[in-house]
C-alpha cells in the first residue's frame, strides 16, 4: 500500500501557513498531521500539493501497489484508518461533501467510481483558528497514542507535580523547581527538552524535542511548543510549529506561530476585543477579514517572520511569510508577506535580504537553507505581490 496525503480546498483558508508547506505538515497537538497518519498507518507518506512545493514535498505514486490518497487536513483515529484500509480500488470515503480518502489502485490520480460515507464526526483542520481551538483535543489524543504502554522518565523531586499520572517525560528531558499541573490535561515533555526553574505549567501542554521553557515561564493549556523552539513569559492556548522563539516576557495567546519566527522581548498580542465582539481574521482567498465566530483570537504568523522588542499586535492579526515588524504602536491587522516596517507604514522586504536572514537563522541551528527553500520563498514573494501594493 502506498499513501499520499493531498491538499484540499482548506489549503487556501490556511494561508499564510500553507504557503510554505502542505496542509499535512501543520502541527496540531503534539505531532504534525502527517506524523499522526504515519504512526497509525505504520508507513511513510508523501504529498500531493502545490507545484512549487512539490520538489520539497513530492508525491510518490506507485505502479506496483494500491495508491491511497488521503485528505491531509483530516486528523486520523484508529477507526478511520481501518475504514480506509477496507477501500477497494476505485472507491472513495466521503464525509458529506469532504473527500476523505480514495483507493485509486495503480492509477496516478485520486479517481473513483464508488463512494462510501463516513458516519462519524470528522476531525478536520479547515481554518487558521482551528489550529489553536482544536489543539487540546489533538494534544490529548496524541498523548494517549505516544505514551501507551510506555513508562515516563522520572522527574526531579525539586518539582511539584499535580496529577503526575498525566505527565510523561521522554529520555533526556530536564525539569527542575517547577510546578506542573496535569489535572486539567496531560503534559508531555519531549526528548532532550528542558523546563527551567520557576516555570508554572497547566495542561494540556506539549514541549517537543529539544525545546526550552525559559525561567519563570507561565503556560496555560492547551499549548504546544514545537521542536527546537524556546518559550518564555506568558503563553495561553498557542501553537509554535518548530524552530521558533518567544523566549522573553510578554503575552502570546490564542496564537499560531510558524517555523523560523522570532518574537521580540516584551512583545504582546491582544486576544480579546475591548467590546467583547467576535473576532474577524484576514482570509487570503476571500481577500478580506472573515468572522471566526470566536471571542478569543490572537496572532497568526507565517514562516520566517520576526518582530522587534515591545511589538504590540491587535486582536486577530495575521502576519504573512518573511515579514519584519518593529517600532511603536499597533501595526495593522493584516501584515502582508515580505513586509518591512510597523505602525508607521511598510515597505517591501527585499527578497535577497530575506534569503540572507533565513540562511543565517537556519545556519545557527545547523539546518541548511537550500536552493529549494529559496525557490519556494521566491514563489511566495510573487504570489503575494498584490497584497503589498
Amino acid at each position: 500500500m502506498n499513501f499520499i496525503l493531498f491538499d484540499d480546498s482548506s489549503r487556501e483558508n490556511l494561508l499564510p501557513l500553507t504557503f510554505t508547506r502542505p496542509v499535512a505538515d501543520i502541527r496540531v497537538g503534539i505531532l504534525r498531521i502527517r506524523e499522526k497518519w504515519e504512526g497509525l498507518l505504520k508507513s511513510t507518506t508523501s504529498s500531493l500539493t502545490q507545484d512549487y512545493l512539490s520538489e520539497k514535498f513530492p508525491a510518490a505514486w506507485s505502479i506496483d501497489e494500491d495508491n491511497f490518497w488521503i485528505n491531509g487536513s483530516v486528523c486520523p483515529d484508529e477507526n478511520l484508518v481501518e475504514e480506509i484500509y477496507l477501500l477497494q480500488p476505485g472507491s472513495a470515503l466521503l464525509s458529506g461533501e469532504t473527500l476523505v480518502a480514495v483507493n485509486s489502485g495503480n492509477a496516478k490520480l485520486p479517481s473513483y467510481s464508488e463512494k462510501k460515507e463516513w458516519p462519524h464526526p470528522l476531525f478536520k483542520i479547515t481554518n487558521l483558528w482551528d489550529i489553536f481551538s482544536l489543539n487540546g483535543k489533538a494534544l490529548e489524543e496524541d498523548f494517549k497514542r505516544i505514551t501507551s504502554g510506555r513508562k515516563s522518565r522520572p522527574l526531579s523531586s525539586s518539582n511539584q507535580l499535580i496529577a503526575p499520572e498525566n505527565i510523561f517525560a521522554e529520555e533526556g528531558a530536564k525539569v527542575e523547581c517547577s510546578v506542573l499541573n496535569a489535572s486539567t490535561g496531560p503534559i508531555y515533555i519531549g526528548k532532550d527538552a528542558e523546563i527551567m526553574e520557576g516555570s508554572l505549567v497547566r495542561g494540556p501542554f506539549a514541549l517537543c524535542e529539544q525545546s526550552v521553557l525559559k525561567l519563570g515561564a507561565k503556560i496555560y493549556g492547551p499549548t504546544t511548543i514545537g521542536p527546537y523552539s524556546k518559550a518564555g513569559g506568558e503563553v495561553n492556548n498557542s501553537v509554535l510549529f518548530a524552530y521558533s522563539n518567544k523566549g522573553h516576557d510578554g503575552f502570546l495567546g490564542n496564537a499560531v506561530i510558524g517555523e523560523w519566527c522570532n518574537i521580540g522581548a516584551d512583545s504582546n498580542n491582544s486576544n480579546l476585543k475591548n467590546n467583547y465582539a467576535q473576532v474577524k481574521l484576514w482570509n487570503y482567498p476571500a481577500g478580506r477579514f472573515v468572522n471566526t465566530g470566536l471571542t478569543f483570537c490572537g496572532l497568526v504568523m507565517g514562516d520566517h517572520s520576526k518582530c522587534g522588542i515591545n511589538t504590540m499586535f491587535n486582536t486577530g492579526t495575521v502576519v504573512g511569510v518573511c515579514a519584519n515588524i518593529f517600532g511603536s504602536g499597533f501595526p495593522r491587522n493584516f501584515v502582508p508577506d515580505f513586509s518591512w516596517g510597523g505602525a508607521a507604514g511598510f515597505t517591501t522586504y527585499k527578497l535577497e535580504d530575506t534569503f540572507e536572514v533565513a540562511r543565517l537563522v537556519m545556519e545557527r541551528r545547523q539546518v541548511e537553507f537550500t536552493e529549494t527553500d529559496k525557490e519556494i520563498l521566491r514563489k511566495v514573494f510573487e504570489l503575494t505581490a498584490s497584497y503589498r501594493k
